[in-house]
């Protein structure tokens, strides 16, 4: 098999490029790797000396593919299938870009602020980072339920970027999904709250969820 995929299951970044290959069924060896592990860890940096991942091996065209957005762009040129995550149009696939970008640096990255922060040693948390991230979810936050509504004369959006999923909804689906279990936003946010539905519902993404399940006890509370 050409394609292998270095990952964890529960990393949200993971996830994304997972739901990636998914959705257009793309036959791939999935490597799930352990960073805790000393000799996982450093075979991973021998790919991407990072240590981060995912990262995306394709031995047909001899090349390592890091880091989730990349790894669908690469995909989405190589191998093509019948969910065009990027779009041909050149201005729709700069704001498919800039979505996932959004879904990435301001809902993925302050999620994970908090989440890490629960993970130091007592002593050594970050209240204020913590407390800038939340703000920053906020924001966010605020942001999609506005973008999802639609307009005044119109309902709201299927997806990120209307009736067509991309990338961007492959970046949102873990973002959200971890979010509402930081920061519940059900009772607040009914459009993000709709919109995570559906991403929940769909396929790719379902399929992420059920393999993610025996690792969710991970989270910190």
């Amino acid at each position: 098999m050409s394609l292998t995929l270095h990952f964890h299951p529960l990393s949200s970044f993971c996830q994304k490029a997972l739901i990636a290959l998914y959705e257009n069924d793309i036959p791939f060896e999935p490597h799930i790797v352990n960073l805790m592990d000393a000799a996982e860890s450093a075979a991973l940096k021998k790919l991407w000396p990072v240590g981060k991942f995912p990262v995306l091996r394709d031995e047909a065209r001899d090349r390592t593919v890091p880091e989730s957005s990349i790894i669908i762009e690469y995909l989405a040129q190589h191998y093509p299938g019948r969910s065009k995550l990027v779009p041909v149009d050149d201005d729709l696939a700069r704001r498919t870009r800039l979505s996932d970008r959004f879904f990435d640096l301001y809902v993925n990255v302050p999620v994970g602020k908090v989440v890490t922060d629960r993970l130091r040693p007592a002593g050594k948390n970050d209240p204020q980072g913590v407390a800038e991230a939340k703000a920053l979810l906020t924001t966010s936050l605020a942001m999609i339920e506005r973008d999802m509504a639609g307009k005044a004369d119109m309902a709201g959006k299927t997806w990120a970027m209307g009736e067509a999923f991309t990338m961007a909804d492959c970046a949102a689906a873990p973002a959200l999904f971890y979010a509402n279990i930081v920061m519940p936003f059900a009772e607040t946010h009914k459009n993000a709250t709709a919109y995570l539905g559906r991403l929940k519902a769909r396929p790719s993404y379902a399929r992420v969820l059920k393999e993610a399940e025996p690792y969710l006890a991970m989270m910190p509370k």
